[in-house]
């Protein structure tokens, strides 16, 4: 069987940076699925199966294309219910949207803000323009305004963090005792900070970081070297 997943790359295609392709790295890596992954730029997304999405990832399992982290999390434990669950049920579902709506709402919005020239300076040359114009469209200013507040961003981003704090305190991840999709939601935001601008702006004493280590030692073995940055 060939799977592939196809990933967003800067100007180096060893260097993933996307939070949604992370989810479905640890996502395949979590069902014990090998996979080949694909360095994809913007550029080159619309190639993908005859331009069956704007978005990364996309995962090509023996020929069947799905798009969306999310999405491909539902079809992987669909299609394959003999191995480790990303949900354990209706609820782990429910919950994950309600993380994932935490953590797109709250989390990246921030994130953007920290890291936004950071992204910018590691893009091919081809995608630079393209990143600009959406995302300055999208936010309404110029990349270098709304970096400049990047220092103050830097500076309450671990309060955005206290909800994740606070259950750390009963279990050690977002599923419990073990991790579910919900846990790879979060973790691809602060996986997509790490790459592109670091977590210097967390304490190494933070439960946020004991978790997030935790979470880095999960897959070693499989796919993409997790701890890549």
């Amino acid at each position: 069987m060939t799977r592939a997943l196809y990933s967003l790359c800067g100007a180096d295609e060893r260097r993933f940076f996307s939070p949604h392709c992370w989810k479905a790295v640890m996502a395949l890596a979590h069902k014990g699925l090998d996979f080949e992954e694909i360095p994809t730029t913007y550029a080159r997304i619309r190639a993908i199966g005859g331009g069956v999405s704007s978005i990364v990832p996309v995962l090509d399992d023996n020929g069947r294309l799905i798009p969306d982290s999310f999405d491909i999390a539902l079809y992987l434990e669909e299609a394959y219910p003999e191995r480790p669950s990303l949900f354990n049920g209706e609820g782990g579902k429910a919950l994950s949207r309600m993380v994932e709506g935490y953590s797109q709402m709250i989390i990246h919005p921030a994130i953007m803000r920290i890291a936004l020239l950071d992204i910018h300076a590691n893009l091919d040359e081809a995608d630079k323009a393209y990143f600009r114009e959406s995302r300055e469209a999208r936010l309404g200013k110029p990349l270098e305004v709304v970096a400049a507040d990047s220092e103050a961003e830097k500076a309450t981003f671990g309060a955005k963090l206290e909800p994740l704090r606070h259950m750390l305190k009963f279990q050690p991840f977002i599923g419990g005792q073990t991790p579910l999709f919900a846990d790879y939601i979060v973790f691809g935001a602060l996986q997509w900070l790490r790459v592109s601008a670091g977590l210097a702006m967390l304490a190494a004493d933070d439960p946020v970081m004991a978790w997030f280590e935790r979470c880095l030692d999960l897959h070693q073995s499989r796919g993409r070297t997790v701890t890549a940055a």
